[in-house]
C-alpha cells in the first residue's frame, strides 16, 4: 500500500454544526449468510470490477483522516470474505497512534477464527460481532446457513487473541425477543458487552418489515423485570445509547432509530465498496467519491466531494415502521451501504 502525500483540509463539520470524526468503510457488498431482515436468498451483488481496489480504499480512508477522522470501521457485507483484507488493515493500522486513534470492524464471525490474530497484529483491539441468537436451528432459519458453530468460534477465537468483543443483535418480533436475556447474560458471563438494535427498513427483503419490528422500548421493560439498569457515560462514538446491569456485571446498548431518534449526535459517514457517500444511511443522498480518486486531480477533488457531502448531510434520517406494506426507506440493502 502506497501512502499518497497528504494536504490538511478543513475539519468535516456539516450544516448543523456536527463535527464528523467517525468513517465507517465497506470493503464489499458480499456476504456469506443471508440473513433474513438484511437481504433476499437470490441476492444480486456488485461486479468486482466496480468495487474500490484496497489501493484506493487506502487513498481514500487516508483522505478522510487528513480531514480530521479519527476512527475507522471496516464493514460490508462481510468484510472478511474479501481476499488479502488484513492487508489494508495493517496499512490503515500503521496510522495509528498518529492520526488515526481507532481501527475496528463490524462481522458476522464465520471467518473470524482465521483472521482474529492477524486483526490483532494490525492494531485492531476490538470488534463488533453480529449475533442475533444462540440457538443453533433458529440461527439456521435466520441467517439461511447453519453456520453458528463457525461464529461462536469465531467470537471464542477474538477473546483469546485479546480483543475486546461487542455482540450486536437485532430485535426481531416473533424470533428473539424471549431469548435475549439469556443471551444477554451469556455474553456479559464471558465478558463481552452486547448491544440492541431495532430493525431498519432497508432494502426488500421478501418480508414484511413490521413483522419483523420489536421496539426496544419494549424490550428494556421486560429486562427492568429482571435486572437493575443503570445508566451509563460509556460512549464508543456510535449511536448506541448504555447502561450497565448490576445483576451479570455487564454492559447493554441500545440502537434505536425509531423509538429514540439519535440522528442529533451523527458524527459518521458511510462509504460503500464502490466509493458512494452516503451522508445518511436512512437518506438517498450521496456522493461519488470513485469518479474523485479516479480523476486527474484526486486529492483536490476528493476534498471538494467531501465538501458536498458535509453541505448534503440531511439532519436526521426518515425511517418509519409504521405502515404495513410500506416500501423500504431506501432501495439499498444494509449489505450494500455498510453497518
Amino acid at each position: 500500500m502506497r501512502d499518497p502525500a497528504e494536504t490538511p483540509h478543513a475539519p468535516l463539520v456539516d450544516a448543523f454544526m456536527r463535527r464528523i470524526t467517525y468513517l465507517r468503510l465497506s470493503v464489499t457488498d458480499r456476504c456469506d449468510l443471508r440473513c433474513e431482515y438484511c437481504m433476499p436468498e437470490r441476492m444480486t451483488f456488485l461486479p468486482k470490477r466496480e468495487v474500490l481496489s484496497l489501493e484506493e480504499l487506502y487513498d481514500l480512508a487516508t483522505g478522510f483522516i487528513a480531514r480530521g477522522v479519527t476512527k475507522i470501521r471496516i464493514t460490508g457485507g462481510e468484510p472478511l470474505v474479501r481476499r488479502d483484507i488484513i492487508d489494508l488493515f495493517t496499512a490503515l493500522g500503521r496510522r495509528l497512534g498518529h492520526d488515526l486513534q481507532e481501527l475496528t470492524l463490524t462481522t458476522n464471525g464465520t471467518q473470524l477464527a482465521t483472521h482474529a490474530e492477524a486483526l490483532a497484529r494490525a492494531g485492531v483491539r476490538r470488534v463488533n460481532v453480529s449475533l442475533d441468537t444462540r440457538d443453533r436451528a433458529k440461527f439456521a432459519a435466520l441467517t439461511r446457513r447453519d453456520s453458528l458453530p463457525q461464529v461462536l468460534e469465531g467470537i471464542a477465537a477474538a477473546k483469546a487473541a485479546g480483543l475486546k468483543v461487542k455482540l450486536n443483535a437485532v430485535a426481531l418480533k416473533g424470533v428473539n425477543g424471549e431469548e435475549l436475556p439469556d443471551l444477554i447474560a451469556w455474553a456479559h458471563g464471558e465478558g463481552h458487552d452486547v448491544t440492541l438494535i431495532e430493525v431498519m427498513p432497508m432494502g426488500d427483503v421478501e418480508a414484511e418489515r413490521l413483522d419483523q419490528y420489536l421496539p426496544l422500548d419494549d424490550v428494556r421493560a421486560a429486562l427492568v423485570q429482571r435486572w437493575t439498569l443503570t445508566e451509563s457515560n460509556h460512549a464508543t462514538g456510535g449511536p448506541a445509547r448504555y447502561v450497565d446491569i448490576a445483576d451479570t456485571g455487564g454492559r447493554l446498548g441500545f440502537i434505536t432509530p425509531h423509538t429514540n431518534n439519535f440522528c442529533a449526535s451523527c458524527n459518521r459517514l458511510r462509504v460503500t465498496a464502490t466509493g458512494q457517500l452516503y451522508p445518511c444511511l436512512g437518506g438517498g443522498e450521496r456522493v461519488d467519491l470513485r469518479a474523485a480518486l479516479r480523476s486527474d486531480n484526486p486529492e483536490g477533488n476528493l476534498a471538494a466531494a467531501l465538501d458536498e457531502a458535509l453541505r448534503i448531510k440531511p439532519e436526521k434520517h426518515h425511517f418509519r415502521m409504521d405502515a404495513r406494506g410500506a416500501e423500504p426507506a431506501t432501495v439499498r440493502h444494509m449489505s450494500m451501504t455498510g453497518g
